[in-house]
């Protein structure tokens, strides 16, 4: 199945997504190399990068997300209904025309997304940086192995996860 106009309109909606978190974060994280952190700050910054990383850039983005917003891609230029197609990033990220199980999760995770993001938001620097810092390693994985599988879908290669649609 190969990669269309539908569902790299549905990519890059989703990379813009990801890439305007990163432009909006990045400057909070820089920020830190304007303090002077002590050492539990800096144990917190560490600790709290690499636990973004394997969490959210690994296990979330590079084992499950983003192979299947390239997944369900594939499936979009394969059947490109209207509707699907002008909502084409909602559909890569599993926020419409999904199984029940899908829905449910794509949905919770995107409402507490937006809790987390209400409560850093009133974090002090250096925390507000820390946490930042972190979300953005684990956003910029996320845009990578987007990319990554991107490239394996235009050269043909199979990627092992189900698009989770609906029957």
């Amino acid at each position: 199945m190969r990669l269309g106009w539908p569902g790299a309109w549905g990519i890059a909606g989703v990379l813009a997504l990801l890439g305007q978190a990163i432009y909006k974060l990045t400057p909070y994280a820089l920020a830190l190399t304007e303090l002077s952190l002590g050492v539990l700050e800096l144990v917190a910054l560490v600790g709290w990068v690499a636990f973004n990383a394997y969490s959210e850039g690994y296990r979330g983005f590079q084992l499950k997300f983003s192979p299947r917003v390239v997944v369900r891609a594939r499936c979009l230029t394969a059947d490109p209904r209207p509707l699907f197609v002008v909502l084409a990033p909602l559909y890569c990220m599993g926020m419409i025309h999904a199984t029940r199980r899908r829905l449910i999760v794509s949905w919770c995770l995107a409402l507490g997304i937006v809790a987390i993001v209400v409560v850093v938001r009133r974090l002090d620097q250096p925390w507000r940086g820390i946490v930042d810092a972190g979300v953005v390693v684990g956003l910029a994985w996320g845009v990578a192995s987007i990319v990554y599988f991107v490239g394996r879908a235009l050269a043909g290669r199979a990627i092992p996860i189900e698009p989770d649609l609906p029957r």
